[in-house]
Protein backbone atom coordinates (compact mmCIF):
# COMPACT_ATOMS: atom_id res chain seq x y z
CA UNK A 1 0.00 0.00 0.00
CA UNK A 2 1.26 3.44 -0.94
CA UNK A 3 1.28 6.14 1.74
CA UNK A 4 0.00 9.28 0.04
CA UNK A 5 0.86 12.76 1.35
CA UNK A 6 -1.85 14.62 3.22
CA UNK A 7 -3.08 16.92 0.46
CA UNK A 8 -6.60 18.29 -0.19
CA UNK A 9 -7.18 15.90 -3.13
CA UNK A 10 -7.39 12.96 -0.69
CA UNK A 11 -10.97 13.99 0.14
CA UNK A 12 -11.98 13.60 -3.52
CA UNK A 13 -10.31 10.22 -4.11
CA UNK A 14 -13.19 7.93 -3.04
CA UNK A 15 -15.63 9.73 -5.35
CA UNK A 16 -13.04 9.77 -8.16
CA UNK A 17 -12.38 6.04 -7.81
CA UNK A 18 -16.12 5.35 -7.90
CA UNK A 19 -16.62 7.61 -10.93
CA UNK A 20 -13.85 5.85 -12.87
CA UNK A 21 -15.37 2.49 -11.98
CA UNK A 22 -18.74 3.35 -13.50
CA UNK A 23 -17.78 5.91 -16.18
CA UNK A 24 -15.25 5.89 -18.97
CA UNK A 25 -14.62 9.64 -19.01
CA UNK A 26 -14.31 11.73 -15.85
CA UNK A 27 -13.54 15.40 -15.23
CA UNK A 28 -11.73 16.35 -12.02
CA UNK A 29 -11.58 19.98 -10.96
CA UNK A 30 -9.48 20.92 -7.93
CA UNK A 31 -7.51 24.01 -6.92
CA UNK A 32 -3.80 24.43 -7.69
CA UNK A 33 -1.62 22.55 -5.23
CA UNK A 34 -4.36 20.10 -4.24
CA UNK A 35 -2.29 17.10 -5.41
CA UNK A 36 -3.94 16.27 -8.74
CA UNK A 37 -0.71 15.69 -10.66
CA UNK A 38 1.20 13.69 -8.08
CA UNK A 39 -1.38 11.94 -5.90
CA UNK A 40 -4.19 10.98 -8.27
CA UNK A 41 -2.18 8.66 -10.58
CA UNK A 42 -0.64 6.89 -7.57
CA UNK A 43 -4.08 6.50 -5.99
CA UNK A 44 -5.34 4.77 -9.13
CA UNK A 45 -2.65 2.06 -9.15
CA UNK A 46 -4.84 -0.37 -7.21
CA UNK A 47 -8.01 0.22 -9.26
CA UNK A 48 -9.62 -3.06 -10.36
CA UNK A 49 -10.54 -1.65 -13.79
CA UNK A 50 -6.83 -1.23 -14.59
CA UNK A 51 -6.43 -5.00 -15.01
CA UNK A 52 -2.66 -4.52 -15.20
CA UNK A 53 -2.88 -1.75 -17.79
CA UNK A 54 -0.67 1.29 -17.43
CA UNK A 55 -1.75 4.82 -16.67
CA UNK A 56 -0.57 7.40 -19.21
CA UNK A 57 -0.51 10.94 -17.89
CA UNK A 58 -0.23 13.79 -20.34
CA UNK A 59 1.75 16.82 -19.20
CA UNK A 60 1.92 19.82 -21.54
CA UNK A 61 5.63 20.57 -20.99
CA UNK A 62 8.83 18.46 -20.86
CA UNK A 63 10.09 19.93 -17.59
CA UNK A 64 6.72 19.35 -15.94
CA UNK A 65 6.60 15.76 -17.21
CA UNK A 66 10.01 14.96 -15.74
CA UNK A 67 9.31 16.81 -12.47
CA UNK A 68 5.92 15.18 -11.88
CA UNK A 69 7.33 11.71 -12.59
CA UNK A 70 10.28 12.31 -10.27
CA UNK A 71 7.97 13.54 -7.49
CA UNK A 72 5.63 10.55 -7.80
CA UNK A 73 8.58 8.15 -7.81
CA UNK A 74 10.03 9.79 -4.70
CA UNK A 75 6.67 9.50 -2.90
CA UNK A 76 6.87 5.71 -3.27
CA UNK A 77 10.60 5.54 -2.51
CA UNK A 78 11.78 4.75 -6.04
CA UNK A 79 13.71 6.28 -8.90
CA UNK A 80 11.99 7.16 -12.16
CA UNK A 81 11.87 4.29 -14.59
CA UNK A 82 10.53 1.82 -12.06
CA UNK A 83 6.82 2.07 -11.15
CA UNK A 84 6.69 5.65 -12.44
CA UNK A 85 8.46 6.74 -15.61
CA UNK A 86 8.37 9.48 -18.18
CA UNK A 87 8.86 9.99 -21.87
CA UNK A 88 9.63 13.29 -23.59
CA UNK A 89 11.14 14.23 -26.93
CA UNK A 90 14.63 14.39 -25.44
CA UNK A 91 14.55 11.87 -22.60
CA UNK A 92 12.95 8.55 -21.67
CA UNK A 93 12.98 6.77 -18.33
CA UNK A 94 10.66 3.79 -18.39
CA UNK A 95 11.17 0.12 -17.67
CA UNK A 96 9.44 -3.24 -17.74
CA UNK A 97 7.76 -2.51 -14.37
CA UNK A 98 6.53 0.99 -15.28
CA UNK A 99 2.83 1.36 -14.49
CA UNK A 100 2.50 5.15 -14.65
CA UNK A 101 4.06 6.85 -17.66
CA UNK A 102 4.10 10.65 -17.81
CA UNK A 103 4.31 11.81 -21.42
CA UNK A 104 4.24 15.06 -23.35
CA UNK A 105 1.64 15.86 -25.97
CA UNK A 106 3.81 15.01 -28.97
CA UNK A 107 4.66 11.62 -27.47
CA UNK A 108 0.98 10.82 -26.90
CA UNK A 109 0.16 11.73 -30.50
CA UNK A 110 2.92 9.43 -31.77
CA UNK A 111 1.75 6.62 -29.49
CA UNK A 112 -1.79 6.96 -30.85
CA UNK A 113 -0.53 6.97 -34.45
CA UNK A 114 1.45 3.78 -33.80
CA UNK A 115 -1.31 2.08 -31.77
CA UNK A 116 -4.72 3.81 -32.06
CA UNK A 117 -6.27 1.43 -29.51
CA UNK A 118 -3.53 2.15 -26.93
CA UNK A 119 -3.34 -1.54 -26.06
CA UNK A 120 -1.92 -2.07 -22.60
CA UNK A 121 -3.16 1.32 -21.42
CA UNK A 122 -6.01 1.41 -18.90
CA UNK A 123 -6.34 5.17 -18.48
CA UNK A 124 -5.12 8.37 -20.10
CA UNK A 125 -4.94 11.30 -17.70
CA UNK A 126 -4.97 14.78 -19.21
CA UNK A 127 -3.30 16.95 -16.59
CA UNK A 128 -3.40 20.76 -16.65
CA UNK A 129 -6.11 20.59 -19.31
CA UNK A 130 -6.77 24.32 -19.01
CA UNK A 131 -3.41 24.82 -20.79
CA UNK A 132 -5.12 23.89 -24.03
CA UNK A 133 -3.36 23.77 -27.35
CA UNK A 134 -3.70 21.99 -30.66
CA UNK A 135 -1.63 18.92 -29.70
CA UNK A 136 -3.49 18.41 -26.42
CA UNK A 137 -6.86 18.77 -28.11
CA UNK A 138 -5.77 16.36 -30.84
CA UNK A 139 -4.67 13.85 -28.20
CA UNK A 140 -8.06 14.08 -26.48
CA UNK A 141 -9.94 13.76 -29.78
CA UNK A 142 -7.91 10.68 -30.76
CA UNK A 143 -8.41 9.11 -27.33
CA UNK A 144 -12.15 9.72 -27.52
CA UNK A 145 -12.23 8.08 -30.98
CA UNK A 146 -10.23 5.13 -29.64
CA UNK A 147 -12.62 4.82 -26.71
CA UNK A 148 -15.69 4.96 -28.98
CA UNK A 149 -14.53 2.64 -31.74
CA UNK A 150 -11.62 0.49 -30.57
CA UNK A 151 -11.46 0.24 -26.76
CA UNK A 152 -14.58 0.88 -24.77
CA UNK A 153 -12.64 -0.07 -21.62
CA UNK A 154 -10.20 2.86 -22.00
CA UNK A 155 -10.69 5.41 -19.21
CA UNK A 156 -10.06 9.12 -19.74
CA UNK A 157 -9.49 11.46 -16.79
CA UNK A 158 -9.34 15.18 -17.47
CA UNK A 159 -7.89 17.25 -14.63
CA UNK A 160 -7.71 21.01 -14.26
CA UNK A 161 -7.72 23.75 -11.69
CA UNK A 162 -9.29 26.43 -13.86
CA UNK A 163 -11.69 25.10 -16.44
CA UNK A 164 -15.29 25.60 -17.44
CA UNK A 165 -16.32 22.12 -16.34
CA UNK A 166 -19.94 22.41 -17.44
CA UNK A 167 -18.98 23.35 -21.02
CA UNK A 168 -16.39 20.57 -21.21
CA UNK A 169 -18.86 17.99 -19.89
CA UNK A 170 -21.31 18.99 -22.61
CA UNK A 171 -18.56 18.61 -25.23
CA UNK A 172 -17.55 15.19 -23.95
Amino acid sequence: MIHLPNLPILEALPALREALTVRRTVLLEAPPGAGKSTVVPLALLDAAWRRGGRILMLEPRRIAARSVAERMASLIGEQTGQTVGFRTRLETRIGARTQIEVVTEGILTRMLQHDPALEGTACVVFDEFHERNLQGDLGLALCLESQRHLRDSLRLLIMSATLDGEALLRLL
